[in-house]
């Protein structure tokens, strides 16, 4: 059995997936975050923005799944959306909370999981200004077409489905505001890759010996 530690693994290129450094964190919580940048880890987490305009962690579109209530983030006010995520015991975080514990000297992917509207977007860009080691990406392409004409110098990332050719990927890697892609594991193998001339991230390691192959590369990785 191949064994992986915090200890020998590339801090710089590595992140770990919502916070998820081990099986008995709750993804894209203050602690579970806590807890990778008392490792030295930077994180990748999930954006969503609620009724009244504030921009948490967290992944789903709905809380149906996850607390049992039929309501869409963007459908509530902050408020109540803590009230309810605190009744089960798993609060959803500001991302300026995130922010102000990671210090600003932990990496932070910020997945954009809607598209946001251009109010939201500046919002956004605001609570990030002072950030040194942070990147923005999104599987919507408008989020980052968006972001880019407010700010060129954002560090976005082009979230890539799994089900795309290695042509189209190409081809979206050429696009002036895709500084970095971000592809599913299922292309690690994929030497045709290789050639794009931008950094490349991949999602989500769950496997020691999957990891252990391939930790030269940026690796989004989860309890291991």
């Amino acid at each position: 059995m191949i064994k992986t530690s915090f200890e020998n693994i590339i801090v710089s290129t590595h992140l770990i997936h919502r916070g998820l450094a081990k099986n008995k964190f709750k993804e894209n919580t203050i602690n579970s975050f806590k807890y990778c940048f008392n490792k030295n880890f930077g994180i990748e987490t999930d954006l969503h923005c609620t009724l009244d305009n504030k921009i948490v962690c967290f992944h789903d579109f709905n809380l149906k799944a996850k607390f049992k209530v039929n309501k869409y983030v963007s459908k509530i006010n902050y408020n109540d959306l803590k009230t309810i995520s605190n009744q089960f015991r798993t609060p959803i975080p500001l991302l300026n909370e995130l922010i102000k514990i990671s210090k600003n000297k932990y990496y932070l992917m910020l997945e954009i999981k809607p598209l946001f509207s251009k109010l939201n977007l500046i919002k956004l860009i605001k609570e990030i200004k002072n950030l040194k080691q942070y990147s923005i990406t999104s599987f919507k392409e408008k989020n980052l077409i968006d972001i880019y004409k407010i700010n060129k110098k954002i560090n976005l990332g082009l979230l890539i489905p799994s089900t795309w050719s290695i042509e189209k990927i190409k081809k979206k890697s050429k696009l002036k505001y895709v500084k970095f892609l971000v592809l599913e594991k299922k292309f690690l193998s994929t030497k045709k890759l290789d050639k794009i001339n931008k950094e490349i991230y991949y999602y989500t390691v769950k496997s020691k010996k999957l990891f252990v192959k391939y930790k030269s590369k940026n690796l989004i990785f989860e309890n291991l």
